[in-house]
């Protein structure tokens, strides 16, 4: 933890020198916590690299605003919030790269790759990561009704793609079911 926290005399970072002294109640918070937040991690992320790589990153952002945080009424919930918030981006970006390096004939990738970020975070949170919309907003810090627009609007973004490749319109496909 202590090798990314560093000062010179200068105030400017450098790593051959002395790690800055944490604050004592945040490195009870870190030894408390780390094997599980690092377990949560690894279960949703899949690979030891990636949980430590997020957990780190976690620990990093908690320290940044540990004085606010000291704050909170509910220390353990805020750093838990973080923790999930990280590992959700760290899963989103492992997915924005599974797709990158998947082929499809039917350019379905590509357009995916194309959304806008909020619309891509949709698709993935609510279609690959099966999360609710509910549960979705709440990691977006948007709204279920916002949640469901991105959504409408990343489907009409995908749409021509989609039945290119099944051979529809939108038109026969609203016919066929009449």
């Amino acid at each position: 933890m202590h090798e990314d926290v560093f000062r010179t005399d200068d105030g400017s970072g450098s790593s051959t020198q002395a790690p800055l002294p944490l604050p004592l109640d945040f490195e009870a918070h870190y030894v408390m916590n780390q094997e599980a937040w690092h377990s949560y991690a690894l279960y949703r992320l899949r690979t030891n690299d990636a949980a430590e790589r997020a957990v780190h990153r976690a620990f990093l952002e908690v320290l940044r605003v540990w004085d606010e945080l000291l704050a909170e009424a509910n220390l353990p919930q805020q750093t838990w919030s973080i923790l999930r918030r990280v590992v959700g981006d760290e899963a989103l970006a492992t997915a924005r790269d599974e797709i990158t390096a998947m082929a499809s004939e039917t350019g379905l990738y590509a357009a995916l790759l194309n959304l806008p970020q909020r619309q891509f975070d949709v698709i993935i949170l609510r279609y690959v990561l099966h999360y609710s919309s509910q549960k979705t907003s709440w990691y977006l810090g948007i709204t279920v009704s916002t949640v469901d627009y991105h959504l409408r609007e990343a489907r009409k973004r995908l749409a021509p793609v989609h039945h290119n490749h099944r051979g529809t319109t939108p038109t026969k496909e609203k016919e066929a079911d009449q």
